[in-house]
């Protein structure tokens, strides 16, 4: 049966290919598409539907189903999940995100581990004009960075904080600290960056206090 309802062409980022990409996954949502099919739904050129569905494949966000046809990816349904999740772990972590910033006067981050990467799923921005800026939802390598290795650790430091100088962006320095659900499960980590200029080559001395409250505020929240 073929489906041939369209999807309407638009322009939301101003990024081009990702509103492509974007239209061949919304194309997908219902029922998987042929070629043809895809190329009658998004309006985009054959070679343009076929370039973006085999690069969206190699993400896990599309795979073929057993007649060939273009399908939405298992992987989303993690993506889906995960972003379920961290919903309510981002509503329940506000109050002491924002607390953790008032203290410090940096930029504070909660992160999630999802695969190998870890995702940022809520963020607040230092009033400074020399800041740290993390995208909500930008995934992160777990072997840089302070809270990459909170949530790729097999063990913690005794201290129960880490922190790290200039290990995933120079010049920047962070300390984080894992946030635990009742049952000791680890399911996120909680963090502060600076510049170093701010920080210091040493962040934990000035801000591992302040993490490991916010980081036994949200746990509270969490078991409310």
């Amino acid at each position: 049966m073929r489906c041939n309802s369209r999807i309407v062409k638009r322009s939301i980022t101003g990024v081009g290919v990702l509103d492509k990409a974007v239209s061949v996954l919304e194309a997908l949502d219902k029922a998987p598409r042929s070629l043809a099919d895809l190329v009658l739904a998004t309006e985009l050129s054959r070679a343009t539907a076929h370039r973006l569905a085999r690069a969206l494949e190699q993400h896990g966000l599309v795979r073929r189903d057993g007649e060939g046809r273009f399908a939405l990816g298992l992987r989303l349904a993690a993506l889906g999940q995960a972003a379920a999740r961290a919903i309510p772990l981002a509503d329940a972590a506000r109050p002491a995100l924002e607390e953790l910033r008032r203290a410090t006067g940096e930029s504070v981050q909660l992160y999630v581990r999802e695969g190998d990467r870890r995702v940022c799923v809520a963020a607040l921005e230092s009033p400074h004009g020399l800041r740290t800026i993390v995208a909500l939802g930008a995934a992160l390598p777990l072997e840089k960075g302070s809270a990459g290795r909170v949530l790729g650790a097999t063990a913690l430091p005794r201290a129960g904080w880490v922190e790290s100088v200039g290990e995933r962006e120079p010049g920047v320095a962070s300390v984080s600290a894992p946030i635990r659900d009742a049952e000791g499960r680890l399911v996120a980590a909680v963090s502060v960056s600076g510049p170093v200029e701010r920080t210091t080559r040493q962040p934990g001395r000035r801000y591992a206090a302040a993490v490991l409250r916010a980081a036994r505020q949200i746990e509270r929240a969490l078991a409310d």
